[in-house]
């Protein structure tokens, strides 16, 4: 069953079009990651996903009381401010120190909970982040940007640490990302959009789909293998690809 199936969604932002006729879907397991220009419309898919973007034509069926958790691509908080990651996690829904301890070990960063937020490197900090996230015991987990200023050593970690979660719990993933050749190698299925969806499939065809060179060129053809991930249960969904016809959108 589909956590979340899209059908012929349009959406626009100030009376102009951003996305025209999508079809998507993600089902329990999935890690799906929306590839695309900026302004495709990579954002906008998320937040129809989430539900807070009001389509001006489309279905969006959302599995009832479905969990989603969420991971930005920064959140600012005052560096003056003592606060330790125990206490944030705590804020503002109350959490035991058992939970966020138990979310922060899931994270891959159980031995944070009583260092000060202010003190925290990039990739602590969007850890943190994610064991927020994970506070929920989300069915859905989305992130937007989430290594957003990592280095490719730290957002390869970052994505295998998702993976793991994905396998631990058995929740769907959902991200968006600039980094092509990282976060597509995590990914079990990937759609690339650029107003439409142009294409989607596996990584491997993806990669190698005409529509999918015409945006991003072939520069990544050689950079998956940076990344090694088994697709076990995905060779099944091929290369769906449709001529890029359409102008870019802003996002």
């Amino acid at each position: 069953m589909s956590l979340v199936e899209i059908t012929g969604l349009d959406v626009r932002l100030d009376g102009r079009p951003v996305l025209d006729s999508v079809d998507f879907s993600i089902s329990r397991g999935e890690i799906v990651t929306l590839v695309g220009p900026n302004g495709s419309g990579k954002t906008t898919l998320m937040r129809a996903v989430i539900g807070a973007v009001t389509p001006a034509a489309g279905q969006i069926r959302r599995k009832p009381g479905l969990r989603l958790g969420y991971v930005p691509q920064k959140l600012h908080i005052d560096p003056t401010l003592p606060l330790t990651v125990g206490r944030f996690l705590s804020l503002p829904v109350r959490f035991s120190r058992f939970e966020t301890r138990a979310a922060l070990e899931q994270a891959g960063a159980e031995a944070l909970t009583d260092r000060q937020m202010s003190e925290l490197s990039g990739g602590q900090f969007q850890r943190v982040l994610l064991a927020r996230a994970l506070l929920s015991k989300p069915e859905l987990l989305i992130l937007d940007e989430a290594t957003q200023g990592l280095d490719q050593p730290g957002s390869a970690a970052f994505y295998r640490q998702i993976e793991t979660i994905r396998d631990e719990t058995g929740c769907a993933v959902l991200m968006v990302s600039h980094e092509l050749h990282v976060v597509m190698a995590a990914s079990d299925r990937v759609v690339c959009l650029n107003g439409h969806v142009c294409c989607h499939g596996t990584p491997e065809h993806v990669s190698s789909a005409p529509e999918y060179r015409a945006l991003f060129g072939t520069g990544t053809g050689g950079a998956l293998a940076l990344y090694r991930h088994d697709h076990d249960h995905s060779h099944e969904h091929g290369p769906d690809c449709a001529h890029d016809s359409h102008e870019t959108a802003a996002e």
